[in-house]
């Protein structure tokens, strides 16, 4: 589904009335933009890995608060799905850029696409394994003759790092098969489920415990978090086209300019989360108020603070990504990839070039500062 985000009611006029605490600036309408010689927008296609949400709120954003057409660029943002792999739409040149996760692309890479991480935008993993106290889990050791619960599709790798890093053996598990939800948790055939901070756990904060006659509490749950095991993989960055980084000009110079009105939409959603999160509800998501709000301010949290400024690659955390996908295997004995990625899977350049005239326009795009809001999830999300 391809999405044309223009408004110019009520959401296309929020800019006016969202100061960006973290960059001190807001977008009035008044800073140049660049286009092509007829002063025309350059058209652009941005390709999500999954349907609207907030997962990409900063993207809608860019777009609502006119970030892109700042920079002279016409950005059509092209929802997801189950069946669309983002890296393969930009290798085929569908695509102008794309968001995926690190390890899914390293293996598209292996495969012949030429494709370049151009931007990290979450800094952070949102991936963990959830169990209910009762059931003592509480690290990758505890998983041993539990039933485990995994999406797989890519999603699985953090889980199988953490457990071979614990030595426990996939043998030593009973491995599920986990639906795209909390249902086989909820109903107790999952002891340890993979969930999103983002998403799949706020689901189980949304249900009523059977139990109590109220709403599943934090204090009930016990969470894995693969960034505190130190088995945690980079996720969604942007991705660009490798070929044409180097033989035009003009969509590296555009790539720039992409990155930074998408780091000022990110600003834009961290600290206005309410406003973000209609945005992408007027954009087609169809989730609830409260589990659209929470899924704004943990998207954040993967963001802000930023280390070295939003978007920027760290070696360490790519070096570790790299080994896990090159020496953990899965339930059939396969790892991600064989060999080391080229030296063209990733490049501070352009997010370098970014970040230096957002700080020279005195954006703060570190957010050291930076405190997500407190959400009350609603039974249902809604």
């Amino acid at each position: 589904m391809k999405q044309r985000i223009k408004w110019f009611g009520t959401l296309g006029s929020l800019a006016a009335v969202g100061a960006l605490v973290l960059s001190g600036c807001s977008s009035d309408g008044n800073a140049p933009t660049s286009s092509d010689a007829s002063g025309a927008l350059t058209p652009m296609t941005l390709q999500l890995q999954w349907f609207a949400q907030a997962q990409f709120a900063g993207y809608y954003a860019a777009v609502d608060q006119g970030y892109y057409e700042d920079e002279g660029l016409d950005v059509t943002i092209d929802e997801g799905g189950a069946d669309i792999v983002p890296q393969d739409v930009l290798a085929a040149g569908d695509a102008d850029y794309a968001i995926s996760w690190v390890p899914k692309v390293l293996g598209s890479i292996e495969q012949g696409a030429n494709i370049t991480n151009v931007a990290q935008i979450f800094e952070r993993s949102a991936t963990t394994q959830i169990s209910l106290k009762d059931k003592n889990i509480r690290t990758a050791s505890d998983l041993v003759g539990k039933n485990v619960g995994s999406w797989g599709y890519g999603n699985e790798w953090e889980l199988f790092a953490g457990m071979q890093k614990s030595g426990v053996e996939l043998g030593d598990i009973n491995l599920i098969q986990q639906a795209f939800d909390m249902t086989g948790f909820l109903a107790g055939d999952i002891d340890a489920a993979q969930a999103m901070t983002y998403n799949e756990y706020a689901q189980v904060l949304e249900t009523v415990n059977p139990d109590t006659g109220e709403l599943f509490q934090p204090d009930e749950l016990n969470v894995i978090d693969w960034n505190e095991e130190g088995t945690a993989m980079l996720q969604d960055s942007i991705w660009a086209n490798a070929d044409k980084l180097q033989s035009d000009a003009d969509y590296a110079d555009n790539t720039v300019k992409f990155i930074k009105a998408s780091i000022k939409g990110w600003i834009y959603a961290a600290n206005n989360p309410a406003e973000a999160a209609g945005i992408v509800t007027a954009a087609g998501s169809t989730l609830g108020e409260s589990h659209q709000l929470w899924m704004t301010n943990e998207v954040s949290k993967l963001i802000f603070p930023s280390s070295n400024g939003v978007g920027m690659i760290d070696e360490s955390a790519w070096s570790n990504t790299v080994d896990i996908a090159m020496n953990t295997k899965n339930e059939t004995g396969a790892t991600i990839i064989t060999t080391e990625p080229p030296v063209t899977a990733y490049t501070n350049e352009y997010v370098t070039k970014a970040l230096d005239e957002l700080k020279a326009e005195g954006v703060d795009v570190l957010g050291t500062d930076w405190k997500p809001t407190e959400v009350t999830l609603n039974e249902g999300g809604n």
